[in-house]
C-alpha cells in the first residue's frame, strides 16, 4: 500500500505561531514589569500595600510602672512581667475541635461549659480575653496546645513585697495597672509608663514571623522614694496588731514622723489587707485611718492649751493652780478630776491631766487664744500630702464662746482631727515651735521651717510634758529606758448616733523622744478597746514605748538619760569631778 506524503507546513504558519509566542512573552514581561517595577494604579506599591494589610500589624510595647521604694531603697511596689491570653472568637469557634475545648479549659483553669458559652456568645468578634495576668509558664502551656485563634501578649502586674504591712500607704492598682488607692493613686501620673509601638509580620494563623521596626519606644514609669522606713513600718504594725488583739479593740493606727525633716517614717493601720490578694469583704480595711478618720483628740491637746497660757504672759512655770475639791462647776456642767489633786503647778496640771486646772486656765484666757494656738498647730487644715481621701478635720470658730464650750475646747472636745494632724502638731512642738511640711516622700534635706510658737514657751512646755512619763504621771508605760520622753495621754468617749457613748472609748498617746533633742514623733490611737481597760496610758502608751524605742535604735540615736541605763556609781550625776 502506498503511503501518502506528509503535507509541508506553510512557512507563514510557523512565523505566525512564533510571533504569537513572542507576543505572549512580551505581554508577560510587560505585566511583570507593571507589577514589580512600575508605580501604576495596580503596581508594586498596591501589591505591597495589600500584602502588608494581610500580614503587617502594629502592636503595643508595654511599659512597666515605676518602682516605689522606702527611704533605704527597699522595694515596696514593683512590676513583674506576666502574660495575658486572648482569643479571636471568630477564628477559634470556627476551627476548634470538640476535644480541644476540654484541653483549653483545663489549661486556663476554667469550667468548659462556662468557657465555651462565653466564646460562642461572641463568635462574631475578633477579640476576647481568656485569662489575664498569667505567669509566662502557664501561658506557654496554653499556647502549646496549638489551638487556632488563641494568642498571648505581655503585660505587667504590680507586686507588693511588704504585703499588708504597708498596704494603706502604698495602695494598689487595678487589672489595667492604674492606681486605685494610696500612693499608687496619688502619684499615678508619675509612676505610670507610656507604652510604645512596633510593626510586626504575622502569618495566616496569627503567629509573629518577625519584628519589622520599632515605631516608638516604651517609656517606663519613674521611680518614687518614700520617707517610710520599712523596718519601722514592720515594727509599728506588729506592736499595734498585738495591742489591738489584746484589748479586743475595733481598730488602731500608729504614725511616726522624723522631728527634723517632717518625713513620715511609719504609718500602720489595723485591720489591714493584702494588696497582692484582695478578696471579697475587705471593705473598711481599705481605709488609711491615719489620714482619713476623724476623732476628738481629748487630753492630747492640753499641752497646746498650756502653750496658749504661757504665751499669754499671764502664766509662768512656777505658778500654781488650786484644783480642790476635785471638780469645778461651769454653767450647768460639772468637770471632774479622777482625784482631788489640790494645789498643782502648771506642770502638775499636765502630769495629772487635770480637767479642773485646764478649765480654770482656759476660762482665764481670751476666748480665741486657745483656738489661735490650735490653728498654728495645723489643726482643721489640710496637710497638703496629696493622699487620696485626706480629711481636713473640724476646728469650730463660734462668734460667741460660751464658758462650757471654751472649757470643752481646751481639753480636746468639740473639734476633730486626724491622727496625722495630731502628729504634725506634736512635730512642731518637738522642733521648738518650728513648722515644717509633713511629707510621705523622701526628703533629701530638711526643708526650711517657719517659727510659729515662741521657742522659750515651747521649751518650758516640753519640760512639763516630760513629767507625764515619769513616776506619778499618766503615762509611765510610755517611758523608754535610756531616753527622755515628752508626751500626753488622751482618753475620749466615742461618738454614736445618740451622742457620746458611755462605755466606748478611744485611747491615745502622742509624744516624742529624746525630749532633750527630739528625733521621732509618735502618735498611737486604739479605737474601742473592750478588755475592761481603756485609758490611753494603759492601752496606747506601751505601743508608743515599743515602737519609738525601736525607731531610735534603728536611727542610731544616742541615749540622753544615762542614769536610767548605767549603774548608780557610773552615772554622770554620781561621777566625782
Amino acid at each position: 500500500m502506498k503511503t501518502r506524503p506528509v503535507a509541508a507546513i506553510a512557512p507563514w504558519r510557523i512565523r505566525a505561531v512564533g510571533l504569537g509566542l513572542a507576543c505572549l512573552l512580551v505581554m508577560l514581561v510587560v505585566r511583570l514589569v507593571s507589577l514589580q517595577v512600575l508605580d501604576t494604579e495596580r503596581g508594586y506599591r498596591f501589591l505591597q500595600k495589600q500584602g502588608n494589610a494581610r500580614s503587617l500589624r502594629v502592636e503595643p510595647i508595654p511599659a512597666h510602672r515605676g518602682i516605689i521604694a522606702d527611704r533605704n531603697g527597699e522595694p515596696l511596689a514593683i512590676s513583674t512581667p506576666v502574660q495575658t491570653v486572648w482569643a479571636n472568637p471568630r477564628q477559634l469557634v470556627a476551627g476548634i475541635r470538640d476535644g480541644d475545648w476540654n484541653r483549653l479549659a483545663a489549661a486556663l483553669g476554667s469550667p468548659r461549659a462556662e468557657l465555651e458559652a462565653k466564646l460562642r456568645g461572641v463568635a462574631t468578634r475578633e477579640f476576647a480575653y481568656l485569662r489575664r495576668r498569667m505567669t509566662p509558664a502557664d501561658a506557654r502551656r496554653v499556647l502549646d496546645l496549638g489551638i487556632p485563634g488563641v494568642y498571648a501578649r505581655r503585660e505587667y502586674q504590680r507586686f507588693y513585697p511588704a504585703g499588708q504591712i504597708a498596704a494603706h500607704v502604698i495602695g494598689f492598682t487595678d487589672v489595667d495597672d492604674r492606681g486605685q488607692e494610696g500612693i499608687e493613686l496619688a502619684y499615678d501620673e508619675w509612676l505610670a509608663g507610656v507604652q510604645g509601638s512596633k510593626q510586626i509580620i504575622k502569618d495566616l494563623f496569627g503567629h509573629v514571623i518577625r519584628d519589622v521596626q520599632e515605631l516608638s519606644p516604651a517609656r517606663p514609669g519613674r521611680a518614687l522614694d518614700l520617707g517610710i522606713d520599712l523596718r519601722m513600718q514592720y515594727l509599728a504594725h506588729r506592736e499595734l496588731m498585738k495591742a489591738v488583739e489584746a484589748a479586743g479593740a475595733e481598730s488602731g493606727c500608729v504614725v511616726l514622723i522624723d522631728a527634723r525633716s517632717g518625713e513620715v517614717l511609719a504609718m500602720a493601720n489595723v485591720p489591714s489587707y493584702n494588696p497582692n490578694n484582695r478578696g471579697a469583704g475587705v471593705g473598711q480595711a481599705l481605709r488609711n485611718r491615719a489620714i482619713t478618720d476623724l476623732f476628738e483628740p481629748g487630753s492630747t491637746v492640753k499641752p497646746l492649751t498650756m502653750l496658749a497660757a504661757l504665751e499669754s504672759g499671764k502664766y509662768h512655770p512656777g505658778m500654781t493652780i488650786e484644783t480642790s475639791p476635785g471638780y469645778i462647776r461651769v454653767g450647768r456642767k460639772t468637770f471632774r478630776d479622777h482625784h482631788n489633786y489640790g494645789l498643782l503647778t502648771l506642770g502638775g496640771v499636765i502630769t495629772k491631766s487635770s480637767q479642773v486646772g485646764t478649765t480654770k486656765i482656759a476660762l482665764s484666757l481670751e476666748p480665741d487664744a486657745i483656738r489661735d494656738v490650735f490653728v498654728r498647730a495645723g489643726l482643721g487644715q489640710s496637710l497638703g500630702t496629696g493622699f487620696p481621701g485626706e480629711s481636713v478635720g473640724l476646728l469650730p470658730a463660734p462668734r460667741k464662746w460660751g464658758e462650757v464650750a471654751r472649757a470643752n475646747f481646751a481639753f480636746g472636745y468639740g473639734l476633730s482631727v486626724t491622727p496625722l494632724q495630731l502628729a504634725r502638731a506634736y512635730t512642731i512642738l518637738a522642733a521648738g515651735g518650728v513648722e515644717r511640711p509633713i511629707t510621705l516622700l523622701r526628703a533629701r534635706e530638711a526643708p526650711p521651717g517657719k517659727q510659729v510658737y515662741e521657742r522659750e514657751s515651747v521649751t518650758e512646755l516640753v519640760a512639763m510634758m516630760r513629767t507625764v512619763t515619769q513616776p506619778g504621771g499618766t503615762a509611765v508605760r510610755a517611758a523608754i529606758k535610756g531616753y527622755t520622753v515628752a508626751g500626753k495621754t488622751g482618753t475620749v468617749h466615742r461618738l454614736g448616733p445618740n451622742g457620746y457613748e458611755p462605755n466606748r472609748y478611744v485611747s491615745l498617746f502622742a509624744g516624742f523622744a529624746p525630749a532633750s533633742d527630739p528625733r521621732v514623733v509618735g502618735v498611737v490611737i486604739v479605737s474601742d478597746p473592750r478588755g475592761g481597760v481603756y485609758y490611753g496610758g494603759a492601752i496606747a502608751a506601751p505601743v508608743f514605748s515599743s515602737v519609738v524605742a525601736g525607731a531610735l535604735r534603728l536611727m542610731n540615736v544616742a541615749p540622753d538619760d544615762l542614769e536610767e541605763i548605767l549603774p548608780v556609781e557610773q552615772s554622770p550625776a554620781r561621777t566625782p569631778a
